[in-house]
């Protein structure tokens, strides 16, 4: 009967030990700031890099939500002041309702009126010149989003590369002693730098897609108010300086005309002169 017992509690005891809930304590889980700070030297490198690339992402963002409202780019109103003092003949009170809205319509209008002395050709050439040079400096800070959407994939990928060479690296050090668990430890580490390059990259483009067609949305707007409000320089019934000059360059030279060959009065024939006569020599009386 105490055989019995005592193989019970052995029996017992063996299993308490086999089952993963048994006394035997299991090992701590890593937290996410464990998981950040075990890449070493190089992983924190690289994900500090990755924090840079993403406070500069958020500061274009900020840049562009302040830098693309309609108020700052189209104000109300100077589309239709200029257009008014056209057809009443104020050009100088035109160009004075552009210069009390600093914006990028007053320098498109601007850009216009400062041809119109040269006709309608070279108003739509001057106001088509600065729209480019205008949506090339709004789209110049939306570049640095869709650089840094590239930039940080490749950032976080160069960290994974590096981590899982040095987790490979302890393998053939330790000439296989290590573990799979060991080994998946290393890649998993080496995975983190990844999954913040695409963080960072994910709203960066997003962010880039949406500056965009905000930006294309506001050009052409600006091109139609522009034609609208200088409209009435299509229409002035004068002609232009450049009008004047284009003609008097067309018209031809005035030349003097030929006048008809004068017929020529023959000369008459010469008379030959008369032979001198000889007078006999006077005699001596």
């Amino acid at each position: 009967m105490r055989l019995k017992i005592g193989s019970g509690i052995a029996l017992f005891a063996q299993t308490n030990a086999a089952s993963p809930t048994g006394g035997t304590p299991s090992a701590p889980s890593s937290g996410f700031l464990d998981i950040i700070l075990s890449g070493g030297i190089t992983g924190a490198t690289i994900l500090l890099v990755l924090v840079a690339l993403s406070i500069a992402a958020a500061y274009l963002v900020f840049d562009q939500v302040m830098t693309l409202r309609r108020s700052e780019v189209l104000p109300e109103g100077v589309s239709e002041a200029v257009r008014q003092a056209l057809l009443t003949g104020r050009i100088p009170e035109a160009d004075a309702a552009c210069r009390r809205s600093p914006s990028v319509l007053s320098v498109v209008v601007l850009a216009g009126l400062n041809e119109m002395d040269f006709g309608w050709r070279e108003v739509e050439k001057a106001v088509e010149d600065c729209l480019a040079d205008q949506a090339a400096r709004l789209m110049r800070r939306v570049e640095y989003l869709s650089v840094i959407g590239n930039i940080a994939p490749m950032v976080g990928l160069l960290g994974t590369v590096t981590g899982m060479i040095f987790a490979f690296q302890q393998v053939a050090t330790t000439r296989g002693a290590a573990g799979a668990g060991d080994l998946a430890e290393g890649i998993y580490q080496a995975l983190v730098t990844t999954v913040g390059g695409l963080i960072v990259a994910i709203p960066s483009l997003a962010a880039y897609a949406v500056c965009r067609n905000k930006v294309d949305a506001l050009i052409a707007d600006i091109a139609f108010q522009t034609q609208h409000a200088l409209m009435p320089i299509k229409r002035r019934p004068t002609k232009s300086r450049g009008t004047h000059l284009a003609q008097a360059a067309a018209s031809p030279t005035p030349v003097a005309q030929k006048q008809p060959p004068q017929a020529v009065a023959p000369k008459p024939p010469a008379t030959p002169a008369p032979a001198p006569v000889r007078r006999p020599p006077p005699t001596q009386g």
